[in-house]
């Protein structure tokens, strides 16, 4: 699945707000208003693969798909969420509403497995900084 992260401007701040709201109100989730259908199928090796300022960069595991209530009571989805933040080779991706089924040939590779396999780690880190926010690694 994909989705955008609103007002979320790196890596760094999604890390932040997601530990937060793990203290504050756990187990760490994204709600959601519809149930997704193929709910079975998310959570086998699933992950939601958050997009940043424009840019598919992060992707966490989910590891459940339950039903949950809001704050006002109302009925919702819950993805319950690995806490670990998974960066992944950045991809621009147009704005959207809610979420989408993203197949596994579409998404994109984790950064870690991608410079093991192209020699990556061998750039400077403000390149590779620079070359993920274009998008191209």
């Amino acid at each position: 699945m994909m989705k955008l992260a609103v007002g979320v401007r790196d890596i760094a701040q999604l890390a932040g707000l997601q530990a937060a709201r793990q203290r504050t109100d756990p187990p760490l989730r994204h709600r959601t208003r519809n149930f997704p259908r193929r709910a079975a199928e998310v959570v086998e090796g699933g992950s939601i693969y958050w997009v940043i300022g424009g840019a598919m960069l992060v992707r966490q595991r989910i590891v459940d798909v339950i039903h949950d209530t809001r704050e006002d009571g109302s009925a919702c989805a819950a993805l319950v969420l690995d806490p670990v933040l998974v960066p992944v080779a950045g991809r621009p991706v147009k704005a959207f509403q809610g979420w989408r089924y993203l197949a596994a040939a579409d998404a994109p590779p984790d950064i870690a497995a991608m410079q093991a396999a192209q020699g990556a780690e061998a750039l400077p880190a403000e390149m590779i900084r620079e070359l993920r926010a274009l998008g191209l690694l």
